[in-house]
C-alpha cells in the first residue's frame, strides 16, 4: 500500500515512512486537482484532512481525524489494514527514498560516539541524511509496537 498525505498530515507520513510504507508528502500549494492526479497515477491512497477532497477521490481516500500523529494513524489503521512492523527504518522520513546501508564515507560524518554503536548503519541516497540505532530509534521501534498492538475498533 502506497500513500499520498496532504500537507496537514506531515508527522503521519514521517510516521507511515518510519514504518515501511511508500509516502509521498504533499507540498505547499499543490492544489487538489494535482493531489488527485497524483494519487491516481501512482496508484496512492489520499490521506486528508480535507473531507471535501477525501469524497473526490473515494474510494482510494481517507478523510484523516485525531489529534497528533499517533491518533491520526490509529484512525488510519481502524480503516485500513496497515502492518506498523512492515519494514521499519527502511525508508528516509524526510524524503520518503528507500535506504540503502551506510558506506564508509557515511560513516565518517557521524558524530563518534554514534559510530560505536552496533548497525545497522543506513543512508539517504537523496538527501544525505545518515540512520544509526540510537535512542530514537528505541523510542520509535517502541512507538511502532505500540501502534501495532492497539485493536482498532478501540480507536474510534
Amino acid at each position: 500500500m502506497r500513500f499520498l498525505c496532504d500537507e496537514m498530515l506531515v508527522r503521519l507520513a514521517r510516521l507511515l515512512r518510519t514504518a515501511g510504507y511508500d509516502t509521498y508528502l504533499a507540498s505547499g500549494g499543490q492544489s487538489d486537482d494535482e493531489l488527485l492526479a497524483l494519487a491516481r497515477e501512482d496508484n496512492r491512497v489520499l490521506l486528508t484532512r480535507d473531507k471535501a477532497l477525501a469524497r473526490r477521490a473515494h474510494p482510494r481516500a481517507l478523510a484523516v481525524e485525531g489529534r497528533g500523529p499517533d491518533e491520526e494513524a490509529q484512525m488510519v489503521s481502524a480503516h485500513l489494514p496497515l502492518d506498523w512492523s512492515l519494514a521499519p527504518f527502511t525508508r528516509c522520513v524526510m524524503d520518503n527514498t528507500a535506504l540503502r546501508d551506510a558506506t564508509d564515507e557515511d560513516l565518517a560524518r557521524m558524530p563518534p560516539e554514534a559510530s560505536q554503536m552496533n548497525g545497522p548503519f543506513r543512508a539517504c541516497p537523496t538527501c544525505g541524511r545518515v540512520y544509526w540505532p540510537g535512542s530514537h530509534v528505541k523510542r520509535m521501534a517502541a512507538r511502532l509496537e505500540s501502534l501495532a498492538q492497539k485493536p482498532p475498533q478501540a480507536l474510534l
